[in-house]
């Protein structure tokens, strides 16, 4: 599903993040960069832990924050490592806007065209999937409201019921 803002694209599709073949993806981190299971660990074995050690030289940083690194050898560019949680593991949907923000203006930071995105916080963090989506979302479509870089950002999504919830959002979006 996708929708079309003046030239911008807002899609989701159902899969890997670690195979997607754009410029950045985003990694759902910890403030200390350590790259354990879900997606981090995704990315980890796809791209090689060069990227997880390259993320860890930049931490820790205040929840919120997102860093950039190279891609190792995923098809994606670079990883762009947003903080959703401390060391506990622990989220919210403020935490999860402010990640979603910092790595969308990083990437904005970076001339960059193209950005997936999985649904933060949602794994290892336990915040509701309808909940993560709505927070998101309004965040892109924030981006998409002024001048930018950005053409398309894809919610990649690992599994059906992250799908549906993301889907039920987008549904909802005016473009």
């Amino acid at each position: 599903m996708k929708k079309d803002f003046k030239g911008s694209i807002l899609e989701l599709a159902k899969g890997d993040i670690a195979e997607y073949g754009g410029d950045a993806v985003v990694n759902a981190a910890n403030n200390h960069f350590w790259m354990g299971s879900g997606v981090a660990g995704a990315i980890k074995r796809k791209g090689g832990t060069a990227i997880e050690q390259e993320a860890m030289s930049q931490g820790p940083m205040p929840v919120g924050s997102a860093v950039i690194t190279s891609g190792g050898t995923l098809k994606a560019r670079f990883v762009i490592h947003a903080a959703v949680m401390d060391q506990d593991l622990q989220t919210d949907g403020g935490k999860i806007a402010e990640a979603t923000r910092s790595a969308l203006t990083l990437a904005e930071s970076r001339k960059l065209s193209s950005i997936a995105l999985p649904a933060l916080g949602t794994g290892v963090g336990g915040f509701p999937l309808g909940e993560a989506a709505r927070v998101m979302m309004k965040e892109v479509v924030g981006v998409f409201s002024r001048p930018h870089s950005l053409r398309r950002v894809t919610f990649i999504l690992y599994d059906a019921a992250a799908y549906q919830a993301f889907e039920n959002e987008l549904k909802n979006i005016k473009s």
